[in-house]
């Protein structure tokens, strides 16, 4: 499963999940594939991964203005994939598990965030959070279902 799970007491918890109908590697190869992350998600306007994928690997990413250090703390292919990430003031875990099921892929993630501005600001972070978390799932449908009907 996880190599870090997601803060359970943390201020700021969401979780969602979505079918998608693409199979599970389909739905993997896009999300990990961070350089292009900016391509399919309009909230992300960078993002940077020198290395292959793997645990312990550090990309950066730019979403809402922001900057981001995030290390891949998970690297199950075709599973799970999951990373820590920090910013000012703030430190997320951020979790996706990808289930085979009725010919596609039932996507799952899920995050906590902890610092000094998700406390300060809990019910902001959290409504964003989630709305943040279900536009990433329905971009990530449309793409995966997208491309699986071009191969």
């Amino acid at each position: 499963m996880f190599a870090i799970n997601i803060n359970k007491n943390a201020p700021v918890i969401a979780h969602d999940q979505l079918f998608i109908n693409a199979q599970p590697k389909q739905v993997w190869l896009i999300l990990t594939n961070i350089n292009q992350w900016p391509k399919w998600q309009s909230a992300i306007q960078q993002a940077y991964v020198e290395e292959a994928l793997a645990e312990g690997v550090t990309f950066e990413w730019k979403a809402g203005g922001l900057f981001f250090t995030s290390v891949i703390h998970t690297c199950a292919a075709h599973r799970f994939f999951g990373w820590t990430g920090k910013t000012i003031g703030a430190f997320a875990v951020h979790n996706w598990e990808f289930i085979p099921h009725n010919g596609g892929t039932l996507a799952k993630v899920e995050e906590s965030l902890q610092g000094i501005f998700p406390s300060l600001f809990k019910s902001a972070f959290i409504r964003t959070l989630e709305k943040g978390m279900k536009t990433q799932l329905n971009e990530l449908k449309t793409a995966a279902e997208k491309t699986e009907v071009n191969q």
